[in-house]
This record gives C-alpha cells, sequence and structure tokens, in this order.
C-alpha cells in the first residue's frame, strides 16, 4: 500500500510560496482604472466582482448605475461579465471598491458634447423646477433650463411632465453644468420656416437706443434703428410705441447664432415714408418686398451691380441675437450640478 501522506517538503511548495506566486503575477489595480469583472455574489445592497484581485471587489447598489436603483438584480445577474470603474484604493481588508455609475457618467458626457457639436436639438420632459428655471434629464444628466430660456406662458410650475425641445447652451464637465434653452430650440424651428425678402406682421414688445424688438410669431427679430428708414432718425421712440402692429421684411436669418434682422426701410416706396406715411408703406409693403428678391436675385446672378447699401447684410454691431445666449447672473447660484450626488467616499 503507498502512503499518500506527504509533506509539505516533498510537495516542495509551501504556503508562503503560493503567496509570493500570487504577489508576482498580481496586477496593480488604480482608482479611475476601468476593469473587466464578474459577478460572482450578488448581495441586498451590493454585489461582489472578481476582478483577478486577490480579494473580491465590492460594488455598492448607489454605484451600479445614473439612474435610482432598488434591488442590485435590476442591474447585474450572476456570472455576468462587464466593465467596471475602480472608484477606490483597496481599504484595510484589501477590497476595492467599484462604479457602473462613474462609467456611465464618462459616456453621457462624451455623448451631450457630441450633441452640442452637432448643434442638435433633443427632447426631454421636465421633473421639477426651481427659482431660476427647469429641471431635465439628457443622458442620465441633469440640465437646467433658465427662466429667460423657457419660452411658454404657463407658470414653470406647471411644466412638469411636459417634453420640451431643447438646444445646449452649455456643456462643462469639469463644472459639472448642464445649461439648455427651450427659447433657442423654438427660434431655430421658426426661422426654418421663414425666407430672406418675407414681408412679416410682428409687435413691437421693446424699444431699446439701437433698434425695436419685433415679435414675429413667438420669435424675436431685431428692426436695427439704421433699418427704420432711410431718412435719419435719433430713436425708435420717436416711430414705434410697444405693442405696435409693425410689417417688415426679414433681410437676414442666422440660424447659427438665433438672428433675425428686420428691415422697414427697405419696404420704403419713398426715403422717409416710415415717419411721413407708414400706412402707405405698410400697403406697398409685398410690391416692395418683390422689388427687393428681384433685385437679391440679379446680385446673385451677376447681371447688374448693386451698390452695397442698396442690399444690406445683418448689421453685425450692437445686434443681439434672437435669444439671448448669456445666463443670467441672477440665476447662476439656481443652476444644479449635472452630476446629483457624489459618490460614496468607500
Amino acid at each position: 500500500m503507498v502512503n499518500q501522506k506527504l509533506t509539505a517538503t516533498e510537495i516542495g511548495f509551501t504556503h508562503e510560496d503560493f503567496a509570493a506566486l500570487l504577489d508576482k503575477y498580481d496586477y496593480h489595480f488604480s482608482p479611475g482604472d476601468v476593469v473587466p469583472g464578474t459577478v460572482f455574489s450578488i448581495e441586498p445592497r451590493g454585489a461582489l466582482i472578481d476582478i483577478g484581485a486577490k480579494t473580491a471587489a465590492y460594488i455598492p447598489i448607489q454605484e451600479m448605475s445614473i439612474n435610482r436603483v432598488d434591488a442590485p438584480e435590476e442591474v447585474l445577474q450572476s456570472n455576468e461579465t462587464r466593465e467596471f470603474f475602480i472608484l477606490t484604493d483597496e481599504n484595510e481588508d484589501g477590497q476595492l471598491t467599484l462604479s457602473i455609475r462613474r462609467i456611465e457618467y464618462m459616456r453621457a458626457w462624451e455623448r451631450v458634447r457630441q450633441l452640442q457639436a452637432e448643434d442638435a436639438t433633443v427632447r426631454s420632459g421636465v421633473f421639477a423646477t426651481n427659482r431660476g428655471g427647469a429641471l431635465v434629464r439628457i443622458e442620465g444628466l441633469r440640465g437646467f433650463i433658465p427662466g429667460s430660456h423657457i419660452s411658454t406662458r404657463k407658470p414653470k410650475e406647471e411644466l412638469v411632465g411636459e417634453d420640451l425641445p431643447l438646444k445646449f447652451l452649455e456643456v462643462d464637465e469639469e463644472r459639472n453644468r448642464l445649461v439648455l434653452s427651450h427659447r433657442r430650440a423654438l427660434v431655430e424651428r421658426k426661422m426654418n420656416r421663414l425666407e430672406v425678402g418675407e414681408v412679416v406682421i410682428g409687435t413691437v414688445r421693446g424699444i431699446k437706443p439701437y433698434g425695436a424688438f419685433i415679435d414675429i410669431g413667438g420669435v424675436s427679430g431685431l428692426l436695427h434703428i439704421s433699418e427704420i428708414s432711410h431718412e435719419h432718425i435719433d430713436t425708435p421712440h420717436s416711430v414705434f410705441n410697444v405693442n405696435d402692429e409693425v410689417k417688415v421684411m426679414i433681410i437676414d436669418l442666422d440660424a447659427e447664432r438665433g438672428r433675425i434682422s428686420l428691415s422697414t426701410k427697405q419696404l420704403e416706396p419713398e426715403p422717409g415714408d416710415m415717419i411721413k406715411n407708414r400706412d402707405l408703406v405698410y400697403d406697398k409693403a409685398e410690391e416692395m418686398a418683390a422689388k427687393y428678391r428681384e433685385q437679391m436675385l440679379a446680385k446673385q446672378q451677376g447681371l447688374t451691380a448693386v451698390a452695397e447699401e442698396d442690399i444690406p447684410s445683418a448689421m453685425e454691431e450692437d445686434i443681439p441675437s434672437a435669444v439671448e445666449e448669456d445666463i443670467p447672473s441672477a440665476v447662476e447660484e439656481e443652476i444644479p450640478s449635472a452630476i446629483e450626488e457624489e459618490a460614496p467616499s468607500a
């Protein structure tokens, strides 16, 4: 009978040798690394993950998704292999803390940066409001719409649950800010239906030293002071009052900047008619606009030389965009971070 009882000396491999071998082939894991791992044990508030370390890593339930998770089984399945983000270094037991949520946030920021670069319009439902505006979710990130960029007559509180088209104003991962505009999305949609040379009816909504803001179907265009009449005027207040209904012609559309430039000067049958006989200008508006379009077409085809001042382009100086791009300082403190909560310390 063969004696199968072998000593450590006969085997030639001790526990110390085995530990040294593990150390030799152990991978070095650092916070911030993204590594593959396999789920081998699901617990009530987390899961143990095999990533090839000496000790199983742990992922708490709050790190399992960018969205709310009530049970680990909503996200993970036993023996499932996927990528994990190493959130913290080893604790006193040699255990690493992992996150899926951080990977989703990184990919979400990458996606919204791409959408902003494409100048895409996105849709999202309002889930809450605060003093400064409304809150939405874009790719799982929390976005903020300043009140000045919400284009609706409804009180903000009644917007909860409403789906809105939105454009990006600010995508700043470093400052954790995602700011959007409902108004700019509507301006773009409206501008796509307008044409240079078209006569539209609008309402004077505001008057500044440099011109009058005209509401044309829910978007704002600027009638610059130099485009009111061929004759010099000192101030737009001498020609218009707030709430006046006016006929204007579109002379420039800049969708990228959200600018709509308007003119009544180009509709004057005779220089100064906007000051002397505004009704005549409005009566002859379509006729004068048709002549303007003919001149534009002739210029484009190179059939005639038209003086630059006869076919004005949008005034670059002092022309605000149809939708204000800046976020009012009064609501700066109301802008919530795009990531709702900080990761647990360990």
